[in-house]
């Protein structure tokens, strides 16, 4: 019988197949959510291309985002407004990010994979056909 320190010592058997690759590594630093949440996304910078798109998530994080688009005028390092979760509702207070393209996949669909990273809260966005600050005279 081996003594327990040898035991300790020896590096991991492999198991399985010596061929098989090892598992990948996480790189994110934080858990996805595989939800769906109606987000609007337009330029931050007034010289690009203005567009106004509406789009459902696929997956979210704190720090970011994962959706699908047709838009192509998305790049990486492009700078965003988003707002998230978006609602049309006369009462709903929807929450505005400054947020970064950090990833453009070219999907198979002829549609695109766009990450962004949310670098800075903007504060709440009120619909504008129910405005409060308005006061009456």
């Amino acid at each position: 019988m081996e003594p327990q320190q040898g035991i300790m010592r020896k590096p991991p058997s492999s198991g399985g197949n010596p061929t098989s690759k090892p598992a990948a590594k996480e790189r994110r630093s934080m858990r996805r959510c595989k939800i769906t949440q109606l987000m609007r996304i337009r330029p931050s910078d007034p010289e690009k291309e203005h567009f106004d798109d509406m789009r459902g998530t696929l997956s979210v994080s704190r720090s970011g985002v994962y959706f699908q688009t047709s838009e192509s005028a998305y790049a990486i390092g492009m700078r965003l407004f988003v707002t998230l979760p978006y609602s049309q509702d006369p009462m709903a207070l929807n929450r505005e990010y400054l947020a970064e393209v950090v990833r453009r996949d070219v999907l198979p669909t002829a549609m695109f994979g766009i990450g962004l990273k949310i670098l800075m809260e903007m504060g709440l966005q009120q619909n504008p056909a129910f405005d409060f600050s308005t006061s009456r005279g």
